[in-house]
């Protein structure tokens, strides 16, 4: 009957027929035994339709997840992995459909090709995921539990109809994610770090950690890499200030880009990464591998958790440490948010201008003190002052990126470190976001304006050939 992928010599299992919905009564009803005519209230008829959308919904579910066991049974996994789309579309068609003939059960067009389509999803994807991760329109996905899942479109949370089976089908799913990346998630260790094939960041937490079903965030990865003209044309900044972007990089200043969660903080170092000169050498060192730079000397390392036992651990500072022996023309960190701030800062003040790393901050006044932080978790004993000198030293140019409340993600501050002012850091504000207002939709009215500042580096950008004009420096007049 099956092609080759049909496992030999396999009985079919018994399944239990699934009860076709009741049919939809009439608007009235009559009683046999007193021949009155009873017509149901408004409430009735309006629960009705309902109902039945939900009970054919619960219906189909159930006829996917009996469907799913008989594949199991029949297809021969190990021969699914040289097999073609087509053919494997081809396969499960054909189970699926002598499963309906034997369970008595008729679908029409439609049902059937979407039964087919989430059959395809369970066994070569992700199941109800792989609908929201081929659309390019949604930025995250947040599952909270199996059946509310949440997605991220424009910067807007919005719940979806996409739901899993039970608890046991989004477990199975996540443990298929993290199984292809050779990790695991179980109640000794409820919660992991992984990424998908399509270098998507996934992370999971299970029960009896997540109380009311496992928690899933994603964070889908942009296909296409957003260059600095795509961001000033959607506005998160300013061609003025993309130039002076240009030339610190160019110049080799050492730049931390901070920000919220989801404010854009990544988007914009691979944005800034761009304006690196290709004949040099670039070490990238995450926790995941996000990062999508364009040169063609770039080596990438991602830091490993410890396996099963405790051990094997790997860390970014692990990979900074040894990073700084392979001849790195710059160094750039994915995130800094530990002991590895560091080796970062060695980095910066040790012949690796350039370096770049991303912090989590809402200020880059915050910025400075959250790496000040760093350094004391991390078991430093220096006096603050001496602290405050290493990072002064280091840091030349802090990026504030913000997702404001309309969802809108902006570059609200670009911020110079000028030195030191006694047992101060000094910072100087070159450009800033200035809002204005809030239009009856919700949506912020601002505009990008320079301070009037001129920047602390403009000798060493003419120096090195990057003659910015005084005029970009000049506030916005309004006009």
């Amino acid at each position: 009957m099956f092609s080759r992928y049909k496992k030999p010599d396999q009985s079919k299992p018994q399944l239990v027929e699934v009860p076709k919905p009741a049919p939809a009564t009439d608007t009235a009803t009559t009683s046999r035994s007193s021949g009155v005519t009873r017509k149901p209230s408004k409430v009735s008829a309006q629960v009705v339709p309902m109902d039945k959308e939900k009970k054919r919904k619960e219906r189909l579910g159930e006829i996917k997840g009996e469907l799913h066991k008989r594949l199991l049974d029949n297809l021969n996994l190990s021969a699914l992995e040289t097999a073609t789309e087509n053919d494997l579309r081809a396969e499960i068609s054909a189970i699926a459909g002598e499963a309906l003939e034997d369970m008595a059960i008729v679908l029409n067009r439609e049902e059937r090709a979407t039964l087919n389509q989430d059959l395809f999803d369970e066994v070569t994807g992700l199941g109800p995921l792989e609908t929201l991760l081929k659309d390019d329109s949604v930025n995250d996905i947040l599952v909270n539990g199996p059946q509310q899942i949440f997605v991220e479109r424009a910067g807007k949370l919005q719940l979806t109809d996409v739901t899993f089976k039970d608890e046991r089908h989004l477990l199975r799913i996540i443990d298929k994610i993290v199984s292809a990346v050779g990790r695991r998630v179980d109640e000794s260790n409820p919660y992991v770090d992984a990424r998908l094939a399509d270098g998507s960041r996934f992370n999971a937490m299970v029960p009896p950690i997540a109380v009311d079903g496992s928690l899933v965030s994603i964070r889908k990865f942009k296909k296409e890499k957003l260059a600095i003209d795509d961001l000033v044309k959607f506005g998160a900044f300013t061609e003025e200030m993309a130039a002076y972007l240009q030339a610190a990089v160019a110049t080799r200043l050492n730049i931390i880009v901070s920000g919220g969660t989801g404010s854009g903080k990544t988007t914009t170092l691979n944005a800034l990464s761009s304006f690196i000169d290709d004949a040099e050498r670039i070490l990238t060192i995450e926790d995941t591998a996000e990062l999508q730079l364009q040169q063609t000397h770039v080596g990438r390392m991602e830091s490993r958790p410890p396996n099963v036992e405790g051990k094997g651990a790997v860390s970014q500072r692990d990979c900074l440490k040894n990073a700084l022996r392979m001849r790195p023309d710059r160094i750039i960190v994915g995130e800094t948010r530990g002991e590895e701030v560091i080796d970062m800062l060695q980095a910066m003040n040790t012949g690796h201008d350039g370096s770049m790393t991303t912090i989590h901050a809402n200020s880059a006044r915050d910025g400075v003190s959250r790496l000040e932080n760093m350094i004391a978790m991390a078991g430093i004993e220096m006096p603050i002052k001496a602290v405050r000198a290493q990072i002064a030293s280091a840091v030349n140019l802090i990026v504030q990126a913000s997702r404001l409340q309309d969802g809108s993600r902006r570059m609200t501050s670009i911020t110079e470190v000028t030195g030191m002012e006694g047992d101060v850091i000094s910072m100087q504000e070159v450009f800033r976001y200035q809002r204005v207002g809030l239009t009856p939709e919700n949506k912020i009215i601002g505009h990008f304006t320079a301070t009037g500042v001129r920047s602390n580096f403009s000798e060493r950008f003419r120096m090195w050939g990057y003659d910015l004009p005084s005029t970009i420096f000049e506030p916005f007049n309004g006009n």
